[in-house]
């Protein structure tokens, strides 16, 4: 896994983010929004991040609709994704903790974006914290494969940072220095015992949806979306609820092998729900 530039002859359409709304409301008529033939999350614990630049209210809407499905949700606590990435990390991981603490399950993490990179890294580092995670127009394989205008944001925040500005990553996040730990993490060999769903859009108007296709990932999924779209597309919330069944069957099977005591589950047992 590199970290290289956009293709020049790959520029993501920037001008399809303009369909957001669109996208939003075609998820609210469609049935999956309201749980019909979803698998009920018998309180299995997601953790959601947010994409470069936004925050935890970017993913509401579909911590509305888990929570509603029988999920048990937590926010990476982020008014924007801007931060160095190893300090983001190393806060996600202590969030982690506290939620299978609480739980007694592993996590299942849901990352949109920049978000996507915390939760492979977060796999890497623990995966007897994470049960799988789902990545939404995640350029894992090529970090700044992105449209030039959102490069130079990326190159403004950096300047920010480096110049001093708290809550910023800097010139070193991306060169190494703070972040190298980050960087080995995030292209290093992924945990067999961990799901990894990769959605991609080849309509993305951000990320060049080719950094998306990981080959660590179990599934990789290509619907029709927006990048920020992602977020609220009715194909990526069935492939979503399925691969968030997908985590917690593996998770009930590798308990039963395990020797050590765990906490009882306080979910119910899998079943379907038809919302009216």
């Amino acid at each position: 896994m590199t970290r290289k530039g956009p293709s020049i002859l790959s520029i993501p359409p920037l001008w399809r983010e303009s369909r957001l709304g669109f996208e939003a409301a075609a998820l609210m008529r469609d049935p999956v929004f309201r749980g019909h033939d979803i698998e009920e999350g018998s309180d299995q614990p997601v953790m959601l991040i947010p994409g470069f630049m936004a925050g935890d209210g970017s993913l509401g809407i579909m911590t509305r609709w888990l929570r509603r499905t029988g999920h048990r949700t937590r926010k990476a606590g982020m008014r924007a994704n801007v931060d160095c990435s190893e300090a983001v990390a190393r806060r996600l991981e202590a969030s982690l903790e506290a939620m299978v603490e609480a739980s007694g399950q592993r996590v299942a993490i849901i990352g949109q974006s920049r978000g996507g990179s915390f939760g492979r890294v977060l796999a890497v580092r623990r995966p007897d914290l994470v049960s799988g995670i789902i990545n939404l127009g995640s350029p894992t394989t090529r970090q700044l494969d992105l449209h030039p205008l959102v490069q130079l944001q990326v190159l403004a925040v950096g300047m920010l940072g480096t110049i001093g500005v708290p809550g910023l990553f800097s010139a070193r996040c991306l060169l190494g220095g703070c972040c190298t730990n980050f960087w080995e993490d995030l292209a290093g060999p992924f945990p067999d015992e961990v799901g990894f769903l990769s959605i991609y859009s080849k309509s993305d108007g951000v990320v060049n949806w080719e950094a998306c296709v990981d080959d660590a990932a179990d599934r990789t999924v290509e619907i029709h979306a927006s990048h920020i779209g992602m977020a609220v597309n009715a194909a990526g919330y069935r492939e979503i609820a399925a691969a968030l069944a997908r985590f917690r069957a593996a998770d009930l099977e590798r308990d039963e092998h395990e020797t050590r005591p765990r906490r009882k589950r306080r979910g119910r047992s899998v079943r379907l729900v038809h919302a009216a």
